[in-house]
């Protein structure tokens, strides 16, 4: 028998990665499913008690304190996922990198919760990476995994915790194959991924939670002129998002050049955001503002609101609080794209999809 394995692996690689792949989807689609419902439900009593947003400052320094004291280990978040997959490259095979405290879990659940509780503009899609490749690292002692397996199956965890929080298993399944390895595909890697994306999706969806979905009401047909102006949209679209993310590592860098504790970092961010809240009136701009990515769609809103959401996520995430960046930045390029309705000859719909 071992001779036949020997001679046909695929004999025992499908039947081990349906099993561990079966086994991270249940864990990464069931913590997204409670993540959703538990940020559905802070969403909803934030805006039915405002003056919660008053409080960032002391969530904030909540947040700070926790990972100051109990959770410094895992304050490298996402990054700290994808620097473990890349440690097993040129690695001895009999060491690997040190496994991720499962600490990451509750401590980036509850920081988000907090987050979004309190008015901070974040996203969900970091969060969900943690808990899918921190609950895959947990598989590694019991299971004995080799390094070869274990970094499968945390690129496993993190596909299953993107796609599912999206509703989007095969871009999920594709990010845990491409993104992570900045490139150079994982071909060993796509079986566990998709098995994991999918069936996170899947388990998700079971526990009854649903997505938001978008719809671009008209796409005129493909013309030389229309092209130029996409092209145009798209080098647009690219300089903002680079906007953004410069500006995220600028106040995060001078965040930590300046207030050297760590948890009176977000407590300065909180009161920025919360002031910036009672300037502007609205809380259209905080969280993850879902409405006014729906209504980029098909009405005309405000050319700044673009530049609002990019302002409040790059201080909310750059000052130390938690979430991601992907859903702030779908806001972003949905109200840019808008913006550019007033000047393009595109749809509406059309630009906010391209953003």
């Amino acid at each position: 028998m071992p001779d036949l394995f020997t001679r046909f692996p695929i004999l025992l690689y499908i039947p081990k990665w349906l099993l561990l792949g079966s086994i991270v989807a249940i864990g990464a689609g069931s913590a997204s499913a409670l993540f959703l419902v538990s940020l559905d439900w802070v969403t909803n009593y934030r805006e039915a008690h405002v003056w919660l947003i008053a409080l960032l400052p002391v969530g904030g320094f909540a947040i700070g304190w926790l990972y100051e004291t109990v959770g410094k280990s895992v304050a490298g978040g996402t990054n700290l996922l994808i620097d473990t997959i890349h440690q097993f490259e040129g690695q001895n095979p009999e060491q690997q990198p040190a496994r991720v405290p499962f600490r990451m879990f509750p401590l980036v659940l509850v920081g988000t919760l907090v987050t979004h509780l309190f008015g901070g503009s974040a996203g969900r899609e970091g969060t969900a990476l943690q808990l899918g490749g921190s609950f895959a690292d947990q598989l590694t002692r019991p299971f004995r995994l080799s390094p070869t397996d274990r970094r499968l199956v945390l690129m496993a965890g993190i596909s299953a915790g993107f796609g599912s929080v999206f509703g989007t298993p095969l871009a999920g399944a594709v990010f845990g194959l491409e993104v992570l390895i900045i490139g150079r595909m994982s071909y060993q890697g796509i079986f566990p991924v998709f098995i994991a994306s999918l069936g996170a999706d899947y388990v998700t969806r079971w526990w009854g939670v649903g997505h938001t979905h978008y719809a671009i009401a008209e796409v005129p047909p493909i013309t030389p002129l229309l092209a130029v102006y996409a092209l145009l949209a798209g080098a647009i679209f690219g300089g903002c998002a680079r906007l953004f993310t410069q500006l995220t590592h600028l106040i995060s860098e001078q965040a930590k050049r300046r207030i050297p504790y760590a948890p009176l970092r977000p407590v300065v961010g909180g009161i920025v955001v919360a002031g910036a809240v009672w300037a502007l009136g609205t809380t259209r701009y905080i969280g993850l503002g879902i409405p006014v990515l729906t209504e980029s769609f098909g009405s005309q809103l405000p050319p700044y609101a673009f530049a609002i959401k990019l302002l409040l996520t790059a201080i909310t995430l750059g000052m130390g609080f938690k979430g991601g960046e992907v859903t702030p930045l779908f806001f972003i390029g949905a109200t840019l794209g808008n913006a550019l309705s007033y000047w393009l000859p595109l749809p509406t719909g059309l630009l906010a999809g391209m953003g």
